[in-house]
């Protein structure tokens, strides 16, 4: 069987409808009948509750958002797995994952460390930023960033997902980090030009300096330091290291990655 977590996520519920007639299990945290498929209720909060899902050669797909307890949660979940017996685990990461670095990449980067010792096979998937996370970033015609100039890249979640369905119904293969990425990366200027043909309006982005960015953060809700980490990480990420490509979502899928225009044409209500 294959367990989902997150499965309610961009990434988890378009993982559950890729896997359609495979033995599939969604964990959800409460009723989720428009899954299409069988889930279960249970909470990393409670690791117990997505371990007591688990039986010998099972495959887990580990992914969950950001939150205090991220990283306890997720260590308990893979020791509960290895105790299980599951045959892989396939983790969802971020690019420049490791421990002490800033924010969810310091997170992760302790999870994929621990996930590495436990003795379970694994895939740990460390992609670059989600297209499904732009339309909150576009308020009134104009996105906010301190990227500079530089290309960043995107992928489309559904690519992520179909990375992670073809490692999950395929034979287990050595452990291994993949980089997958998806289209070619532009600079956030040039992703506004892009929102804004695909919303027949001008988008335009504004770059800010890390300390403007981090008072506009601050303004719209987002509490120090992590408002100042934020805006510091969006410049780290725009010094063009998260603008290489690579050929992982194609080798692994049989499919090229979604282009801007593929996730435009299907999101462009999302953006207000």
């Amino acid at each position: 069987m294959i367990v989902i977590t997150g499965a309610t996520g961009n990434i988890g519920r378009a993982l559950v409808r890729r896997l359609h007639g495979h033995d599939r299990l969604a964990v959800v945290r409460r009723p989720a009948e428009d899954l299409g498929g069988p889930y279960a209720m249970a909470d990393f909060d409670e690791p117990e509750t997505i371990g007591g899902l688990l039986s010998p050669g099972d495959r887990l797909f580990l992914n969950s958002g950001i939150w205090p307890g991220f990283v306890d949660a997720h260590r308990a979940v893979i020791d509960l797995a290895a105790a299980a017996g599951v045959a892989q685990i396939v983790a969802v990461s971020v690019r420049d994952a490791a421990p002490g670095a800033r924010l969810g990449m310091g997170l992760h980067g302790q999870v994929d460390a621990h996930l590495r010792k436990s003795g379970v096979p694994y895939a740990i998937l460390q992609p670059t930023g989600f297209m499904q996370t732009l339309p909150r970033d576009v308020r009134d015609g104009t996105m906010y960033g301190s990227y500079g100039s530089a290309a960043v890249n995107y992928i489309d979640t559904r690519d992520l997902a179909d990375v992670a369905a073809a490692l999950l119904t395929s034979p287990v293969g050595p452990d291994r980090e993949y980089l997958p990425t998806g289209p070619a990366s532009l600079s956030h200027e040039q992703i506004a030009a892009e929102i804004g043909k695909a919303l027949g309006r001008e988008v335009r982005y504004v770059n800010l300096s890390v300390a403007e960015m981090t008072a506009h953060l601050e303004r719209q809700g987002v509490p120090q330091p992590f408002a100042g980490e934020l805006a510091e990480l969006q410049a780290e990420t725009g010094n063009g290291g998260w603008a290489p490509t690579t050929t992982v979502v194609a080798e692994l899928t049989g499919h090229e990655p979604r282009t801007w225009q593929d996730f435009l044409a299907d999101h462009k209500d999302a953006f207000a």
